[in-house]
């Protein structure tokens, strides 16, 4: 979205010469000091949503609380590591909640907050309109 590149652009050293492999570099790892404020509700949601597989973990969580095991097997082609970062990502967002069992080996457990389960009928109305569009 525009402000998010103007915050980038702004708080860079594009354009402030110098080398442009330093430039692009330092612009690609640069963090801005204040947040981007982020106003279309929308992107908000997107950025709650964020990721390649958000969407289907979400999808295997409405049919009800999944172990890390059940969400890889029935989530296919995603890697552990990405498995992980999606449900931190969720868990942060306050979509979902870890539940970790003291057993040998330890098991965990993942369920949605009411956040998480408000957000079904969104992807609800996203698979119909995919349904007749896409």
């Amino acid at each position: 979205m525009i402000p998010n590149i103007v915050a980038i652009l702004k708080y860079s050293n594009i354009g402030a010469g110098g080398d442009s492999l330093n430039t692009a570099k330092s612009a690609s790892n640069y963090i801005p000091k204040s947040p981007v404020i982020i106003e279309c509700n929308v992107e908000k949601t997107l950025n709650v949503l964020g990721g390649k597989w958000a969407f289907l973990v979400l999808r295997e969580l409405f049919d009800g609380t999944q172990r890390f095991g059940a969400l890889q097997r029935k989530i296919t082609n995603v890697s552990p590591r990405a498995l992980t970062t999606t449900l931190r990502h969720l868990e942060e967002q306050g979509v979902l909640e870890r539940h970790v069992f003291p057993t040998v080996p330890v098991t965990v457990e993942y369920s949605l907050t009411p956040k998480g389960e408000d957000l079904h009928q969104i992807l609800k109305e996203m698979k119909l309109w995919s349904a007749k569009w896409a």
